[in-house]
C-alpha cells in the first residue's frame, strides 16, 4: 500500500481547513450552487462504490465536509468529488462544505493529490494530470516530483504511457494490462506491433517481466545485422552504462558493434531534452 505521507505536502498541507480546529467554518451549501471541478483528473467513477457511500450518506449523512472556491455567485468543487456525486444519488439538498478561494493550480493540484492517496486514478489519468500540471503551469517533471512526492523518473514513465496507441490506453484504463505490463511496449517499432503484443498479454496473462523478455525478443530479431545489445558479461561497459544513467537521469543503452558501436540517450518530452542538453551542452550550442 502507497504510504501517503509520501504524496509531497498532502491534502492536509495544502488545505489547511481540513484540520478539526476549522470546523467552525463548515457551512451548508446548496448542491444546486455548486460545479464540478473542471481540474478533476479522474475521467471514470465506479458506479458500484459510488452507490455504496451513497448508502453510507443516507444513513449517517456526509461525515467529512467537501471543499469548495467561490466563482460569481456559485461555487467550484476542490476537494471530495465522490462526496459530491454520492449526495446528489440520494437527492440531498445540501452538504456540509468549507469555503476557500483557490487558484487553478491549487484545483489541480488538490484534485491529483486526493486520488492519489486513494490510489482511484488509472495510469493514463494519472499521467492526463501530470503532463496538464507540467503543461498549463509551466512546471518541470523536477518541481512537479517535489511538490507530490514521487520520482522523477516515475512521473516521466507515466506520462510516457499516454504515447500508447488508444487501443492499449483503453484497455489500462478498464484494468486489463497493468502500467508495468504496457511500458516495456513503448520499445516496440510501430503501433501495430504494440497492438499485437497487448493482446498476447492479456490471453496469455502475461506477467510485466514475460513481456520485457518478448519484447526484448522482437526488438532483438529486428535489429540491424552485426549489433548486438551489450553483453552481461562485460562488467566494465555494463558499470559504465549504469553511471551513465545516475549521472544524465535517464535511460541510457550502450550497442557495441564489431568495430565499435553506438550510445542511445532516452528523452521523454522536451523539456526532457532541453535539460539533458544543458547537462550535455553546460555552454551552449554553438
Amino acid at each position: 500500500m502507497r504510504d501517503k505521507k509520501r504524496l509531497g505536502r498532502g491534502l492536509e498541507a495544502l488545505i489547511p481547513d481540513l484540520s478539526p480546529e476549522k470546523e467552525n467554518d463548515i457551512k451548508e451549501i446548496s448542491l444546486d450552487k455548486i460545479k464540478p471541478n473542471p481540474y478533476q483528473p479522474r475521467i471514470n467513477f465506479d458506479d458500484e462504490k459510488l452507490r455504496e457511500l451513497a448508502d453510507s450518506i443516507k444513513e449517517h449523512g456526509v461525515v467529512q465536509a467537501i471543499v469548495v472556491s467561490p466563482a460569481d455567485g456559485e461555487f467550484i468543487l476542490v476537494a471530495g468529488e465522490r462526496r459530491y456525486r454520492a449526495a446528489q444519488l440520494v437527492g440531498l439538498p445540501t452538504i456540509p462544505a468549507v469555503v476557500r478561494k483557490y487558484n487553478k493550480r491549487a484545483m489541480l493540484e488538490i484534485a491529483l493529490i486526493e486520488n492519489l492517496q486513494r490510489e482511484d486514478l488509472t495510469p493514463i489519468e494519472e499521467g492526463e494530470a501530470y503532463r496538464r500540471l507540467i503543461d498549463e503551469f509551466n512546471l518541470t517533471q523536477e518541481e512537479l516530483s517535489l511538490r507530490i512526492g514521487k520520482s522523477r523518473s516515475a512521473i516521466a514513465n507515466t506520462i510516457r504511457l499516454l504515447s500508447l496507441p488508444e487501443v492499449i490506453k483503453d484497455a489500462l484504463c478498464r484494468g486489463d494490462i497493468t502500467a508495468g505490463q504496457a511500458r516495456p511496449l513503448l520499445g516496440l517499432p510501430d503501433n501495430e506491433t504494440r497492438e499485437k503484443a497487448a493482446t498476447q498479454i492479456i490471453t496469455r496473462g502475461m506477467t510485466a517481466r514475460e513481456v520485457e523478455n518478448m519484447v526484448a525478443d522482437t526488438v532483438k530479431r529486428k535489429r540491424l545485422p552485426g549489433f548486438k545489445v551489450l553483453p552481461e558479461a562485460d562488467p566494465h561497459l555494463k558499470e559504465t552504462q549504469i553511471q551513465l544513467q545516475r549521472r544524465l537521469g535517464t535511460k541510457v543503452k550502450m550497442i557495441k558493434g564489431k568495430q565499435g558501436g553506438s550510445l542511445e540517450i532516452y528523452f521523454y518530452s522536451d523539456e526532457d531534452l532541453v535539460r539533458l542538453l544543458m547537462i550535455l551542452l553546460p555552454d551552449g550550442i554553438s
